[in-house]
């Protein structure tokens, strides 16, 4: 059985919802303070309105909740639309997550240009990482790349890193030596320099990189680990997504 409903009362329908919608735009700012005083020791990144109504999503650096407007009760978990096939809640995570490139000290890292240099990647990468030898081999057989690789020993495991990160960054031929040090293992003469490691190692606390390799794209994403030259290229092509 169908129901008609007047005009009248359709409108007011119309009328409720749309105000309703606006209302939670306004209330998203204000909920985002609120828990912000109720849980000071969470970074509370971003509050919105979720698909969900009366649910708003909390993004918390790489975790994302959904409360209502009281902020006393959470639900841990994805929101995904069906009809899409998408998972909404890990789009939106790795977006927020996603690195500034343009605000990267690129000074501070080690240039390569192949071809017309049109691709540009980061990668932060431990001279002594087996993984990262392994991923500058696959990196070797990119073309069209503007490379920035930025040493970064990691100490707890690699206690001779730092030193060898230091002895390319003083090489006549920064690009040469980390190419020599990667593929072979030949380490340059020791020579004393003012160098970036230790502002490598801050920065890449800050940006939250634990291990080594990571990519970074020109558009902020990250790609863990050494991935073969396929998968680069893929990831590649996903830029703006």
């Amino acid at each position: 059985m169908s129901i008609k409903l007047p005009m009248a009362v359709l409108g007011l329908i119309l009328a409720v919802a749309g105000s309703t919608t606006v209302a939670a735009d306004e209330s998203a700012e204000a909920l985002s303070i609120r828990l912000k005083e109720m849980y000071p020791a969470t970074k509370i990144e971003r509050v919105q309105r979720s698909e969900i109504p009366s649910l708003f999503e909390v993004v918390m650096g790489k975790n994302a909740a959904y409360t209502d407007a009281t902020g006393r009760y959470f639900v841990f978990g994805h929101l995904f639309d069906m009809k899409e096939q998408r998972d909404l809640t890990a789009e939106r995570v790795e977006k927020a997550a996603r690195v500034a490139f343009g605000e990267l000290p690129l000074a501070d890292a080690i240039k390569i240009v192949r071809g017309k240099g049109e691709r540009v990647l980061a990668v932060f990468s431990d001279p002594d990482c087996p993984y990262c030898r392994r991923l500058e081999s696959e990196l070797d057989k990119l073309d069209n790349i503007t490379l920035y690789t930025f040493p970064f020993p990691l100490d707890g495991l690699h206690p001779e890193a730092r030193d060898k990160s230091i002895a390319v960054w003083c090489a006549a031929n920064r690009a040469q030596a980390w190419a020599e040090l990667m593929k072979s293992g030949k380490v340059p003469s020791s020579r004393k320099c003012d160098h970036p490691i230790e502002r490598n190692i801050q920065l890449g606390q800050r940006l939250g990189i634990q291990g080594t390799p990571t990519l970074l794209s020109a558009d902020g994403r990250t790609l863990p680990g050494a991935a073969p030259k396929e998968r680069i290229e893929q990831w590649l092509l996903e830029a703006g997504r």
